[in-house]
Order: structure tokens, then C-alpha cells, then sequence
């Protein structure tokens, strides 16, 4: 046998040998059921929003998109799991801007890189917040509740998702600008926070418009206004907290969805548009709009500078308010 002869085949051995690497490295994404991963508990509007879209992703893409959660620590502990994650687009993040954006001014260490461990895909949707309380607080205002809760300073308590979490800084924020004090009593995720008002274990909480609209029509409690910068579309008759004698009052829940760094560009794209697709369709953006949730919808350049913008807005409002996680 010639030398010639010898490399021909030795190199055929070796192409031999690498095609089921090829073939795995060329295997069409996904091949297996993809995990979306929700940071707080089942119940609130994360969760809700995570299991419509699921649902119509898993269609566009072909396998079931299994939703998870991972509570606790103001999503941090959700974000942690997905940081740790292999970057092959079957572990994705339904995260909230009080753990991608609050969090890293409240907390003084994270157990991951807030920007360098994720790459965001998309703003998805954006989720008013209620001030909410019990049908025990003799209220039916914002300015009424103001004045009862200043008259018993310390007296009134108010429930969040967790510390850190959007509500929690919603009421902090409130505190802040309207000169009240009341006492913090975090819960494990917007679920169990807006069951600890409706039981009577707290007077107040910032709860998302898609879980107090319901409650608001069986009178199960008196929803004041919300905290977004303009009226919610899904209950145009109340006031924000701006209008209400707030000024400057803008808290809302916004939702991204983020997968780990080194995602590969193609499955990144994958999953955005699936994404993309779900938001856009008729039965799926009705069933969100039916929760009270505002559909929006990104490219992952515009979401980046968001993400950007909401860092930069959440930190100069912690700092002068001099808001602590604890």
C-alpha cells in the first residue's frame, strides 16, 4: 500500500468519523421540548402571560414549550438557574424588569453577570400596575387613601411580590413622593402577594391589572387607579397615580424574554420568531389582552436599549429615594 494510498484512507476514516458530529452540530433546533423559565410564582401575570405564550410558541416551533418555575430572591434566584443554563436555545427566561432592571441597584451582589450572563430577544408585553386595597380600608380614592395612610403612619402594610420586586418598589416609590409610611410584607411571586390582600392579611399592594380586574367586579377589592404613565386601555375609568395627585408617578410590569449568553445567532433567531409570531397572532394577542396585559413586541437591538434605559431610570430613582432591599 502506498503512502498515497494510506492518507486517502486515513482521511476518509477521519471524515468518517466526524459526520455524526456534523450531523448533530446541523440538527434542526428544536428537536425536544424547550423550558421557558418564569421567576416567580404560578398564579401572577408573568405565569399567566409565560403559559398563553407557550402554548402558540410551541406550535410555531414545533415541540412543547414546558413552562417552569422558579421563585424567590426577586426573580434573581429564576435568573441565576437560566445564567447557569447550556446556551443551546432549550432553556429560555420569561423575566421581569424588577429582577433585570431593579435588582441590580437594590442587591448588593448577584449570582451572575446582569447583562453579560443573558442575551434579550424582545420587550414581549407590559403589565399595569393597580393600587389596590382591602374592601376593609375605608378609601375610594387615591387621595383619600394618601390621607388615611398618612393620619396612622406605620399602621397600614402593604404586600409585593418579593423584596426588590416591581410592586414593592411601586409602593416604595409611592411612599416616597406621597410622604406615607407603611409596613413592607413581601410574599414568593405576584400570586401569593395579591392572595394575601384579598384574605385581609395586608391593606394595600400594588397588584397587576390582570389579576385586580376580576376582583375589582366581585367587589373583592377597591382598585384606586394605576401606576402606569397613561390610562390602561383595559379600564380607561381609572385614573393613574399621576392624575390622582402622584405627579411623575410610572411603575409598570414589564416583561422580556431573554436566553443565556452564547445562545448561537440562529436558534436566538429561532425562538424570536417564534416569539414574534405568537404576539402576533389574533387568538393569542386576544387571550392577552384578555388577562389585561399590553402586548408589545421587540427586536433584540430595541430591547437592549430599553433594557438600558430602564437600568439608567430604576437606579437614579432607588438612589434619591434612598430605597433599600431591605
Amino acid at each position: 500500500m502506498t503512502i498515497a494510498t494510506r492518507r486517502s484512507l486515513l482521511g476518509a476514516g477521519l471524515g468518517l468519523a466526524a459526520l455524526p458530529r456534523i450531523a448533530a452540530a446541523q440538527e434542526a433546533f428544536p428537536s425536544r421540548p424547550v423550558t421557558m423559565v418564569v421567576p416567580w410564582a404560578a398564579g401572577g401575570s408573568t405565569d399567566v402571560l409565560g403559559r398563553i405564550l407557550a402554548q402558540t410558541m410551541g406550535s410555531v416551533l414545533g415541540q412543547t414549550v414546558i413552562v417552569e418555575n422558579r421563585s424567590g430572591a426577586a426573580g434573581t434566584i429564576g435568573h441565576a438557574y437560566v445564567a447557569r443554563s447550556r446556551p443551546d436555545g432549550y432553556t429560555i427566561l420569561l423575566a421581569t424588569n424588577s429582577t433585570y432592571a431593579m435588582a441590580p441597584h437594590l442587591m448588593a451582589s448577584l449570582p451572575y453577570d446582569n447583562r453579560g450572563a443573558f442575551m434579550g430577544l424582545s420587550l414581549v408585553a407590559r403589565s399595569a400596575q393597580s393600587l389596590s386595597v382591602h374592601p376593609s380600608v375605608p378609601v375610594g380614592s387615591v387621595a383619600e387613601f394618601i390621607a388615611y395612610v398618612r393620619a396612622r403612619p406605620g399602621q397600614l402594610s402593604f404586600s409585593s411580590a418579593g423584596v426588590g420586586a416591581s410592586s414593592h418598589l411601586a409602593a416604595e416609590l409611592l411612599m416616597a413622593k406621597a410622604g406615607i409610611r407603611m409596613v413592607h410584607v413581601p410574599y414568593r411571586g405576584g400570586g401569593p402577594s395579591a392572595q394575601g390582600l384579598l384574605a385581609g392579611e395586608v391593606q394595600m399592594s400594588f397588584v397587576d391589572l390582570v389579576t385586580a380586574l376580576p376582583h375589582r367586579q366581585t367587589g373583592a377589592l377597591k382598585v384606586l387607579g394605576v401606576g402606569t404613565a397613561t390610562r390602561s386601555e383595559f379600564a380607561t375609568d381609572l385614573p393613574t397615580l399621576a392624575e390622582a395627585g402622584v405627579p411623575g408617578f410610572d411603575s409598570s410590569t414589564d416583561v422580556g424574554l431573554l436566553v443565556p449568553a452564547g445562545t448561537p445567532a440562529p436558534i436566538a433567531a429561532r425562538i424570536s420568531d417564534a416569539l414574534l409570531k405568537a404576539l402576533n397572532d389574533p387568538e393569542t394577542r386576544r387571550r392577552i389582552n384578555g388577562a389585561g396585559i399590553e402586548v408589545i413586541g421587540s427586536s433584540p437591538a430595541e430591547f437592549d436599549a430599553y433594557w438600558t434605559r430602564e437600568l439608567d431610570k430604576w437606579g437614579e430613582i432607588i438612589r434619591s429615594q434612598n430605597i433599600k432591599a431591605s
